[in-house]
């Protein structure tokens, strides 16, 4: 008899044959065809323009000079068609390369329970958690993995990656304004902030470290709005970005901060999913490693503001049996103390480790260093 689990992964794998699919599909239309087309075009092009100049030529040239000339205009006909041709040739390979490699990368992140999978302990007070083993795939404890919980502030890794796969390097310079709209929010909602103030320019690449390190949800509305135009645009991209990740059934998010909401939920598993596809984004774990980073100079603050990831300086002082490269906590009265973090053991190999849940910010900072302990080699 099949369990939730074995149903939910062959739902996972239909949804990821089905993404495949339509991006081929979105490959021809967009690449393929419009190929074809200019080449056929560039060929009828050239055809007609010869033809023209042959005529032209048969009229006011003598017998033997006609010849010349179409032999000439023959050549120039044979070459264009076979640059056409061989631009065809080109497009056609290069189209065949972005769907094999359509086909080669995975779409979804999964990770599986096997026979040595562990329960937690009696000494991790965390209510919800999972650790995993990246190279191999394999959870190797769990608590809860897949209970429904609110994940705060661990929000703000979906954020990141989401706005790092909108923009382009040379963005990161731009000038973001914090506008009142983004001050209210923060200060009716009672965030954590950076502190920028009302009208500060403040660049991108600030607003990505501020929403990480001191978990400013001012720096994550900015960065929303720069993106997408609205906060409310940028959280459909978020949620459409977990579709194509095949969390759409067990995530769903409605704000880009981590606020409570009772339609604002995911599960450990989900989060440490998207922990390890912002991981691959070489920005984005740039920004997640981070320890301290002082922002730009402004008008405002002319001197910058120092920021600091507090877990990161914190778990680093554990002994976990390795060391924990990326982590982002979260915190909200009904979610408790979160915290997803990324480490390796002595070899490089990399874990995952997710927990949430926990009664206080050292508690939870202990049994993440507690489970690295326990689980690496």
């Amino acid at each position: 008899m099949e369990t939730e689990e074995v149903r939910r992964i062959r739902r996972r794998r239909r949804l990821r044959e089905m993404k495949r699919r339509k991006r081929r599909w979105q490959i021809l239309y967009k690449r393929v065809i419009p190929a074809a087309a200019l080449a056929v075009l560039a060929v009828c092009i050239f055809g007609v323009g010869s033809a023209i100049k042959g005529r032209k030529d048969n009229n006011s040239d003598g017998q033997q000079a006609q010849q010349r000339k179409e032999q000439s205009v023959g050549e120039r006909g044979e070459f264009w068609g076979k640059s056409a041709c061989v631009s065809l040739a080109q497009a056609l390979r290069q189209v065949q390369a972005t769907v094999d490699a359509v086909e080669l990368v995975p779409l979804v992140y999964e990770a599986y329970s096997t026979d040595v999978t562990q329960g937690f302990g009696e000494e991790i007070v965390s209510k919800y958690g999972i650790f995993i083993d990246l190279e191999e795939g394999s959870i190797l404890a769990q608590r809860d993995a897949r209970e429904r919980m609110n994940p705060a502030s661990m929000t703000k890794i979906l954020t990141v990656l989401v706005a790092a796969e909108h923009i382009q390097a040379e963005q990161l310079d731009d000038k973001v304004p914090v506008t009142i709209e983004i001050t209210d929010y923060c200060y009716v909602n009672e965030c954590s902030v950076v502190g920028f103030l009302r009208d500060e320019q403040v660049p991108v690449k600030d607003l990505f470290y501020g929403t990480v390190l001191p978990s400013g949800a001012d720096a994550a509305v900015a960065l929303a709005v720069y993106v997408a135009g609205s906060h409310e645009a940028f959280v459909e991209m978020m949620n459409e970005k977990l579709e194509e990740l095949g969390l759409w059934e067990t995530t769903h998010f409605t704000n880009c901060v981590g606020l409570y909401d009772e339609n604002h939920y995911s599960t450990a598993y989900d989060m440490a999913m998207i922990l390890k596809a912002a991981s691959d984004n070489a920005f984005c774990r740039e920004i997640l490693s981070a320890h301290t980073y002082r922002t730009s100079q402004t008008q405002e603050h002319p001197e910058g503001i120092s920021l600091s990831n507090w877990f990161l300086r914190r778990i680093e002082d554990q002994d976990t049996h390795g060391e924990v490269l990326c982590g982002k906590t979260g915190y909200v009265d009904q979610s408790g103390r979160c915290a997803a973090s990324l480490g390796v053991d002595s070899d490089g190999r990399e874990y995952i480790c997710v927990t949430a849940g926990s009664s206080t910010i050292a508690q939870c900072i202990e049994d993440q260093a507690a489970l690295y302990r326990s689980l690496l080699p």
